[in-house]
C-alpha cells in the first residue's frame, strides 16, 4: 500500500515545480482578459500595457511597473487592490492564484516576449455580434432561446391572450391607437390561420405606425422646438426633422441609411440645386435634399442663447452634445462622462472623446432652400406684397382705424408664404482644430487631437485629411460609415435591443442607453445576438423585426403567468409573460380622443400650440409666446404633433411622464401619482372629450343598455361583463352619460394594456 503523506509530497512538489516554472504566457493571459480592454489601445489614463516599454513608462499616474519588485508597482498595488486604485474597476478581483502569477512575473523582471498586441475585447457588448445556433424544440427561433432560458430557470412560459387582448395589444403597440369595435371585432372572428400574420402587415402599412415608433425615435434624441433655458428660444423648422422621422418609419428606411442621413446626408449625397431643363427639381436631388433633413438631428441642441457670445463656448457645447447624443441613441453607451476625464468604467478615454468631438470639427448649422435656385429667385418678385403688408401693420399701430385694419388683412391674405427651409449642416470655410479641454472647460486647452474613434471598439480606417491648404471635410462621412460597418459590435444590438424594448416593455439589456459595464447585462445574450445579425441579414429593416418579435408566442403570451414563475421571476427579466403596461402620456392623451370621436388624424406641419387653462398658463413663463392655434380641430391632433417646448411641457403629458427633452430619453418613466387622477377625473381637457365621447356614443345608442355596450367597446375593445353593465347602468340612472363617459377614462384597462 503506498504511503498518503509521500504522495501528497510528491502531489506538492509537482505543483510548486509547475508554478516555479510558470512563463510570461500566464502573466499575458491575465492582462489581456483583466487589463488590456482599458489599458491597451483604448489608453485608459494614458497606460499602454502591451508591450514593456510602455508599462514601464506608465501613464498619468507614473511607471505601471518596476522590474523585480511588485510591491513598488503601481499595477501590482492595483491588482491586489492595496492601495486607492482598485482593478478591475468593475467585475471580479484577480484570484489569489492570478496575484501569484502577476508577482511572480514582475520578479522576474516583466518580460513581454509573448504579448498579444490586439487581445479580443474583454466586454461582451464591445464584441462582434456572432450568430450563435438556435436551440432546439420551437419552430420559431426567437421562442428557441426564450423557452431554452425558461427551462435553465426552471419557469414555465403563460398561455397565449385571447384574441381580443392580442389585438388591442397590436394596436397599441404598432399605432399608439386602439382599435375600432369593427377592427377588433373583424380579428376576432376570423378563423384562417393567417388572420394574426396579416392584422401586423395591416398596422406596418398604417401611416399611424410612423407617428407611434418616431416618438420613441425623438425622445431618444432629445427632440424638441425650442432650445430650453430661461430664453427658450425657437427653432422655426424643427418640426421637419419630425416629420422626416416619421417619414423614414413608415417608409420602412433601412436603418444603416437612416444612420447616415442624419450623421452625413450632405458628405454622402452631397448635390447642387441647379435645375437642368425642368421647373422642378429632378427626383434624385429632390430626394438628396429630403435626406439632407436628417442632419437637423443636430441643430436641436438644449442651449442657453448666452453660448453664442463666445463662438468658442458655443461650439465646444454644440460638439458635446453631438458626441453624446450619437453615444447615447446610436451607441447605447455613455461617453459624456469622458467628456472631463477618462470614463470610470467604461474604456473610452478622455481622448476618444475629443477624437469624437473633432468629427464634428468644420460643421456648422445653415438654413437652405427646400428648392432649386429658380425657385428662391422666383419668390423675391413677390417682395412688394410683403412690404405693403407691413407698411400697413406700422399704420395699424396707431390707432384702431376699422379700415385700415381691413386693408392690413387684405395686404396679409395677397402677401406670399417664404419658401420653404430646413436648419441642417452645412461646412465653416475653415475646419477648427480640437482639443482635449482640461475638465471640459472650454477656456482651459490642453493637447490637439485629430478625428477619430474610441480605440476599445473597432477603430476602422483612419481618417486622412490634406494639409496646408483649404478643403471641404468629410468626418462625419467617415463616421456615419463607422457606425454602419458591418463589423460595428454595438449599433445593432442597441437598435434590436429598443424594438424588443417597445413590444415588451424592459429590453433584453434593461438599461438601453447603457452597454457599458455600469449598465445591465443582458438576460438573453445569445439571442440578443442571433437578432442583431438577423437585423443585418434583413438589410436593417425594422418593420421586418417588428413581425419576427409579434409572431412568437413570448409575444403572444397573457399577461397572466404561471403561479410559481410569477413567483420565482416578479420582475418578469425572462419573460414568461407579457408585461402590463400603463400607456404612456402621448397614447393616452389620443386614445382619449380617438374613444370621443374627435381625433384629427391630419399628418405633419409645424407643431399645434394648444389652449392651456388658466391655471396652467401661470406655468408658462412668458404666456405671450403661448399663442394657441386658433382652429379648435387642430387641438385635437395626435400628441406627436403637439409643440414641445422645454420650458413648458404640456401639463397633461407632464403628468404621465413626459421625458426631459434636454437629453436622451431611452424609456419614459411609468409612475403612479395623485396628479394623474385629478387630471383624468378634473382636467378641462377630460370634461370636454367626455362629453364629446357621451354626443359619440349617443349616436349609436339612445338607451342605457346599449349606451353602455357601445361605450365600453369603443373605449375598451370588448362587451361588458353582466356585473359590469348593471353597475353602468345603475349609475346612468344617477348620473349624466358624460360622468359615465369620464368615468370609462379613469378605468385602469383604458390606461393599461395587457
Amino acid at each position: 500500500m503506498q504511503n498518503p503523506t509521500g504522495s501528497r509530497l510528491v502531489f506538492l512538489l509537482a505543483a510548486s515545480s509547475l508554478c516555479a516554472q510558470s512563463g510570461p504566457g500566464e502573466a499575458h493571459a491575465i492582462l489581456a482578459s483583466k487589463c488590456l480592454s482599458c489599458h491597451g489601445a483604448a489608453k485608459m489614463s494614458g497606460l499602454d500595457l502591451r508591450d514593456r516599454a510602455s508599462a514601464l513608462r506608465g501613464g498619468n499616474r507614473g511607471a505601471a511597473v518596476v522590474p523585480g519588485d511588485p510591491d513598488k508597482s503601481l499595477l501590482y498595488q492595483a491588482v491586489e487592490r492595496s492601495g486607492p486604485l482598485k482593478m478591475p474597476p468593475t467585475g471580479a478581483a484577480l484570484t489569489p492564484a492570478e496575484l501569484r502569477v502577476i508577482s511572480d512575473w514582475i520578479r522576474a523582471g516583466a518580460p513581454f516576449d509573448a504579448v498579444a498586441k490586439d487581445p479580443a475585447p474583454a466586454w461582451w457588448s464591445f464584441r462582434k455580434p456572432v450568430r450563435p445556433p438556435i436551440p432546439a424544440a420551437s419552430t420559431h427561433p426567437v421562442d428557441a432561446f426564450v423557452l431554452a432560458k425558461l427551462r435553465d430557470k426552471g419557469l414555465q412560459p403563460a398561455a397565449e391572450a385571447d384574441k381580443r387582448t392580442l389585438v388591442r395589444r397590436a394596436y397599441l403597440d404598432l399605432t399608439g391607437l386602439p382599435p375600432t369595435p369593427g377592427q377588433a371585432d373583424a380579428f376576432v372572428n376570423n378563423a384562417s390561420p393567417d388572420a394574426y400574420t396579416k392584422l401586423i402587415d395591416h398596422l406596418l402599412e398604417s401611416p399611424r405606425y410612423g407617428e407611434r415608433w418616431g416618438r420613441y425615435w425623438l425622445d431618444l434624441v432629445r427632440y424638441a422646438d425650442t432650445a430650453g433655458f430661461e430664453t427658450d428660444h425657437f427653432y422655426v423648422n424643427a418640426w421637419r426633422y419630425r416629420d422626416y422621422v416619421i417619414k423614414a418609419f413608415n417608409d420602412d428606411k433601412p436603418y444603416d441609411t437612416f444612420l447616415r442621413e442624419q450623421v452625413a446626408a450632405d458628405e454622402i449625397w452631397p448635390t447642387n440645386m441647379d435645375l437642368e431643363g425642368t421647373l422642378k427639381l429632378p427626383k434624385e436631388k429632390a430626394e438628396n435634399v429630403s435626406r439632407r433633413i436628417g442632419t437637423s438631428l443636430f441643430t436641436l441642441g438644449s442651449f442657453p442663447i448666452e453660448y453664442t457670445y463666445y463662438g468658442d463656448q458655443y461650439r465646444t457645447e454644440w460638439q458635446a452634445d453631438a458626441v453624446d447624443t450619437i453615444g447615447s441613441a446610436f451607441l447605447g453607451l455613455s461617453v459624456a462622462c469622458a467628456r472631463c476625464h477618462d470614463h470610470k468604467f467604461d474604456p473610452v478615454s478622455q481622448r476618444d472623446y475629443y477624437r469624437m468631438a473633432a468629427l464634428f470639427a468644420g460643421s456648422v448649422e445653415r438654413e437652405i432652400p427646400l428648392g432649386s435656385l429658380f425657385d428662391v429667385q422666383t419668390a423675391s418678385r413677390n417682395f412688394p406684397l410683403l412690404a405693403q403688408a407691413q407698411a400697413y401693420r406700422r399704420m395699424a399701430g396707431r390707432g384702431r382705424d376699422p379700415e385700415l385694419l381691413r386693408k392690413l388683412g387684405e395686404a396679409y391674405l395677397r402677401a406670399p408664404e417664404r419658401y420653404p427651409t430646413a436648419n441642417v449642416l452645412a461646412h465653416e470655410e475653415e475646419v477648427p482644430d480640437t482639443h482635449i479641454l482640461q475638465k471640459g472647460d472650454w477656456r482651459a486647452r490642453g493637447d490637439k487631437v485629430e478625428p477619430g474613434f474610441p480605440a476599445a471598439l473597432n477603430t476602422g480606417p483612419p481618417i486622412v485629411e490634406p494639409k496646408g491648404f483649404l478643403f471641404v471635410p468629410r468626418r462625419r462621412k467617415a463616421l456615419a460609415e463607422w457606425l454602419t460597418s458591418p463589423d460595428h459590435p454595438l449599433v445593432s444590438r442597441v437598435m434590436v435591443n429598443r424594438i424588443w424594448q417597445g413590444h415588451f416593455g424592459e429590453g433584453i439589456v434593461r438599461t438601453p442607453n447603457d452597454f457599458g459595464r455600469q449598465g445591465d447585462p443582458p438576460t438573453h445574450p445569445e439571442l440578443l445576438d442571433w437578432l442583431a445579425t438577423e437585423f443585418a441579414a434583413q438589410r436593417y429593416s425594422i418593420k421586418q423585426m417588428h413581425r419576427l418579435i409579434m409572431s412568437s408566442a413570448a409575444y403572444r403570451a397573457s399577461s397572466n403567468g404561471h403561479p410559481e414563475s410569477m413567483k420565482k421571476d416578479p420582475e418578469n427579466r425572462y419573460f414568461s409573460r407579457m408585461n402590463r403596461r400603463r400607456l404612456d402620456g402621448d397614447v393616452i392623451r389620443d386614445s382619449i380622443l380617438f374613444a370621443a370621436g374627435t381625433l384629427n388624424l391630419k399628418m405633419g406641419g409645424v407643431g399645434i400650440i394648444p389652449a392651456l387653462s388658466k391655471e396652467e398658463m401661470l406655468a408658462a413663463r412668458m404666456p405671450n409666446l403661448w399663442p394657441a392655434n386658433p382652429d379648435p380641430a387642430e387641438h385635437n391632433r395626435r400628441s406627436i404633433y403637439l409643440q414641445m417646448k422645454r420650458s413648458l411641457t404640456l401639463p397633461m403629458l407632464q403628468i404621465f411622464d413626459a421625458p426631459d427633452p434636454a437629453s436622451s430619453c431611452a424609456r419614459r418613466e411609468r409612475s403612479t401619482v395623485a396628479p394623474q387622477a385629478l387630471a383624468l377625473l378634473n382636467s378641462e381637457f377630460t370634461a370636454a372629450q367626455s362629453a364629446a365621447f357621451a354626443a359619440h356614443v349617443k349616436k349609436a345608442a339612445h338607451e342605457p343598455d346599449k349606451f353602455v355596450d357601445t361605450a365600453w367597446r369603443i373605449a375598451l375593445g370588448r362587451d361588458p361583463e353582466a356585473a359590469e353593465r348593471a353597475t353602468a347602468v345603475e349609475y346612468l340612472r344617477r348620473n349624466s352619460p358624460e360622468s359615465l363617459c369620464l368615468l370609462i377614462f379613469n378605468l385602469n384597462e383604458f390606461v393599461y394594456a395587457d
